[in-house]
C-alpha cells in the first residue's frame, strides 16, 4: 500500500513542479528584472512558469518582488490567503527578503515579508538578475518535487507569524521595526 501511496505522491510532486503558475507582487525596481525574466532572452516558460495570473485563486507561486510597505501589508497577506493549497513563495529582492537599504532608516518598510507569509526561497539580492530567478524557480522545483503534503502542512502551521490582523489593521508594528 505505501508503494502506491508513494508514487501518487511522486506523480503529484512532479506535475505541481513543473507547472508553477506565477501571481505577480512588483512594488519596485526587482519588479523589471522579473519582467526580464518572461523574455525571450531568458525564458521562463521553460520551466512551465510563462503565464502569470491576475487573479491569486489561479496562481500557486507568489513571487513578491520589492519594497512592502505597512501599508501594503494587508494587501499582500489578502492576496497570499486567496491562492489554492499548496501555495510557495519566493521573496525576490533585498527590500523584500530583509527591508533592504530601508531597514533602518525607513518608519514605514517592513522588514521582511517572513513576518506577513511563509516564505520558501529567499533571492537577496538588489536587484536580483533573471538568471537569480529562474535559479530560485529551479530549487522551488527541487524543493516540491522531494516534499510531502503533511511536511508542508507543518512548515505553514510553524509560520503564523501574522503582522496584518483579520480586519487588515497592522499588529505589533512597532516591535517589528524598531519605533516604540
Amino acid at each position: 500500500m505505501s508503494f502506491i501511496v508513494t508514487s501518487i505522491d511522486y506523480v503529484l510532486n512532479w506535475s505541481r513542479a513543473n507547472s508553477l503558475w506565477p501571481l505577480t507582487f512588483a512594488t519596485s525596481c526587482c519588479g523589471i528584472e522579473m519582467m526580464q525574466t518572461v523574455a525571450s532572452d531568458n525564458d521562463i516558460a521553460r520551466f512551465g512558469s510563462e503565464v502569470f495570473r491576475g487573479s491569486p485563486r489561479q496562481a500557486d507561486l507568489l513571487i513578491c518582488a520589492g519594497t512592502i510597505t505597512y501599508k501594503m501589508a494587508p494587501v499582500l497577506q489578502r492576496l497570499y490567503e486567496q491562492m489554492a493549497e499548496p501555495k510557495y513563495v519566493i521573496a525576490m529582492g533585498a527590500c523584500t527578503c530583509g527591508g533592504g537599504m530601508f531597514a533602518e532608516t525607513s518608519y514605514s518598510v517592513v522588514n521582511g515579508i517572513d513576518k506577513i507569509i511563509p516564505v520558501d526561497i529567499y533571492l537577496p539580492m538588489c536587484p536580483p538578475r533573471p538568471e537569480a530567478l529562474l535559479d530560485a524557480i529551479r530549487k522551488l522545483q527541487d524543493k516540491i518535487k522531494h516534499e510531502s503534503l503533511t511536511k508542508r502542512k507543518e512548515f505553514i502551521a510553524s509560520h503564523e507569524l501574522k503582522l496584518v490582523d483579520e480586519e487588515g489593521i497592522l499588529v505589533n508594528k512597532g516591535e517589528n521595526n524598531g519605533l516604540g
